[in-house]
């Protein structure tokens, strides 16, 4: 019985831990990033959390990340990043066979490169 406490205690610190903490290294990996807005066709008013969404927050949508997940998306080229909350799902599963990990809202996207670029290559490390 102290044998199964324990494991139960043990399972349950671990899923409140960030992944970091849970092996000592940053959990990072590499895709395509874009950006979405409000004036995008097909784009609702509400995220896939429920928050109404702004193009002006630095959000991002994301599948295989919980809400509320934080992450630091680092553009390959030039080194920028910006620091983004997960309160969304994106992009498009299609999209995602492609390549693309991850849309940035507008104003998120414009901290690591020039808008006039539609995708660019990322290192996203969970935090």
């Amino acid at each position: 019985m102290k044998i199964l406490a324990v494991a139960l205690v043990a399972m349950l610190l671990s899923l409140s831990m960030p992944l970091t903490y849970l092996y000592n290294t940053p959990v990072v990996f590499n895709g395509m990033a874009s950006w979405y807005s409000e004036q995008d066709p097909g784009v609702l008013k509400t995220t896939a959390n429920m928050e109404t969404f702004d193009d002006s927050k630095l959000t991002c949508a994301m599948w295989d990340m919980p809400f509320n997940a934080l992450l630091k998306v680092t553009n390959v080229e030039n080194g920028k990043f910006v620091y983004v909350r997960v309160n969304d799902r994106g992009p498009a599963k299609r999209l995602v066979q492609e390549g693309r990990v991850i849309d940035l809202t507008k104003k998120a996207f414009s901290y690591i490169n020039s808008l006039e670029t539609g995708l660019i290559e990322v290192e996203i490390e969970i935090i």
